[in-house]
């Protein structure tokens, strides 16, 4: 078998492993994350959690699948652990480069959250204490 479909199929293969072990691994860990950014919604969280899967999915995959082709032709053992290599370090780059953006929106959507949050008092106002009221408010 020629060494460049050798190097298509072992790219393919870890490829493939690493996206789907960092998708369930982000998923399962990234529920607890998620469902303290939607205020404890579990239902949503867990829906949430799916869709950004299915798109790490086919974000990464695609990536994988675009960037299949072989530059030039491998002939030797050595070459094909140098192509190996490369391939799947852009892998791994671009995995950990989409995993930081996911984590960077979460978080600016977890703060939005959390200063809505402290905006609003856990209790209504009951009164005015002093005696006088706010200038411009009543007569």
């Amino acid at each position: 078998m020629d060494l460049t479909v050798v190097s298509y199929v072992v790219y393919l293969l870890v490829s493939i492993g690493l996206t789907v072990w960092v998708a369930r691994t982000l998923s399962r860990n990234g529920k607890v994350f998620l469902s303290d950014v939607l205020k404890g919604n579990e239902k949503l969280a867990d829906a949430v959690n799916h869709l950004l899967v299915v798109g790490f999915y086919l974000v990464n995959l695609g990536f994988v699948a675009l960037f299949l082709r072989a530059e030039r032709e491998v002939g030797e053992t050595a070459g094909l652990f140098e192509a190996l290599s490369v391939k799947l370090g852009v892998v791994l780059l671009v995995l950990g480069v989409l995993h930081l953006g996911n984590v960077f929106v979460l978080n600016k959507i977890r703060r939005r959250g959390l200063m809505e949050r402290e905006q609003t008092p856990p209790v209504d106002p009951q009164g005015w204490i002093g005696g006088t009221a706010p200038t411009g408010a009543g007569a």
